[in-house]
């Protein structure tokens, strides 16, 4: 039973449907076959976003630490002592501060080892803001923590993975930030994730243009001759099989994407947008590119039917269950990788 990973689970803000959708995948004990579930945030709030949904009954193992957790439990760390006002479908300075407070516990327990892997519920970004999180979103922050120089904002799901060279920008700041560097950076960042991460050993991967059909060979912008091209270019140059670039709504209107193990779009709504019609309930935002394995559900905090037991966990489960196969698939590639077998060259003189 030890080999179950621990999978952190951050609540997000407090006032959306986080809790709901947590406490209705805790609810199904087939969870607690692959994993050991440690939630943070606190029993009371979880008490009372219990109450609006149909789960008749689910108690948190109150744990100090990680290393308390028991097995084929769901486990619940109280990152706070106060009591808490809850106002579903609000947003409240108390919605984005405890929201913060989840995922600092979550992300340095992550950090120092105590989890395996974390799944992060929706927040609001503009309410979670503060002296030590001033960032677009969970990517952004999780980078920082790592110390990592780059990222890459994955979502993935059983037919579809889609990247993002730019994420969460002013749209009028993406021309000038798609750059050849940026571009062939998420490229190697997608490949080795491909690679190591869902274990595809050739990944070909598709490139979309930025302009409209991909600037029609500069009728329409030059970004795809000046920037996109020698992009995908020395990618090739490198071992990663890129290919492009593709006009974005053709590629996905005619099911190209088929044709591919992952697309690399240009900036976040060309990418996400197809990817949300295709694989809505089934998708899952993974960031690539860190030393620990981090996903999410690829919807947001939804507070129009926060508190109302209309909120569906598919996202959020699929979102445990790829953070589970990932985690696998790094300690089994690491453990491959461990001994190799010394490389020799045949000698033409055989006994």
């Amino acid at each position: 039973m030890s080999d179950k990973p621990k999978i952190g689970i951050s609540i997000g803000d407090i006032n959306g449907i986080g809790l709901e959708i947590i406490i209705k995948t805790l609810a199904d004990s087939k969870i607690y076959e692959y994993c050991t579930p440690i939630v943070y945030g606190h029993t009371k709030v979880a008490s009372f976003h219990r109450r609006s949904t149909e789960v008749a009954e689910l108690n948190f193992n109150v744990i100090g630490h990680a290393g308390e957790a028991l097995f084929r439990r769901a486990n619940m760390i109280n990152c706070w002592e106060e009591d808490v006002r809850i106002d579903p479908g609000q947003v409240t300075a108390e919605g984005g501060k405890y929201a913060y407070l989840s995922l600092q516990r979550a992300t340095d327990d992550l950090l120092d080892g105590l989890i395996d892997g974390l799944v992060t519920a929706p927040i609001n970004k503009d309410n979670i803001q503060n002296d030590e999180f001033s960032f677009p979103g969970h990517t952004e922050y999780l980078q920082h923590r790592d110390s990592k120089p780059d990222s890459l904002m994955f979502l993935v799901s059983d037919t579809l993975r889609v990247g993002v060279v730019t994420g969460h920008i002013p749209i009028s700041k993406v021309a000038e930030s798609v750059t050849t560097d940026k571009i062939i950076s998420k490229l190697k960042l997608m490949n080795a994730s491909l690679q190591d991460d869902f274990w595809i050993r050739k990944p070909k991967i598709a490139v979309l243009g930025l302009n409209p059909h991909a600037s029609d060979n500069g009728l329409i912008g030059n970004e795809e001759k000046e920037v996109i091209i020698p992009a995908i270019e020395e990618a090739r140059n490198n071992d990663v099989l890129a290919f492009g670039p593709y006009p974005a709504d053709g590629f996905f209107a005619n099911g190209t994407y088929l044709q591919f193990d992952a697309v690399l779009a240009m900036y976040h709504d060309q990418g996400l947008i197809p990817f949300k019609q295709i694989a809505f309930e089934s998708g899952v935002n993974y960031t690539a590119g860190l030393s620990f394995v981090r996903t999410s559900p690829d919807h947001g905090t939804a507070y129009d039917i926060a508190g109302k037991n209309l909120a569906s966990e598919v996202s959020f489960r699929e979102a445990l269950f790829t953070a589970i196969h990932v985690i696998k698939h790094r300690k089994e590639t690491l453990e491959l990788n461990a001994n190799p077998l010394v490389f020799a060259k045949l000698s033409r003189d055989r006994d």
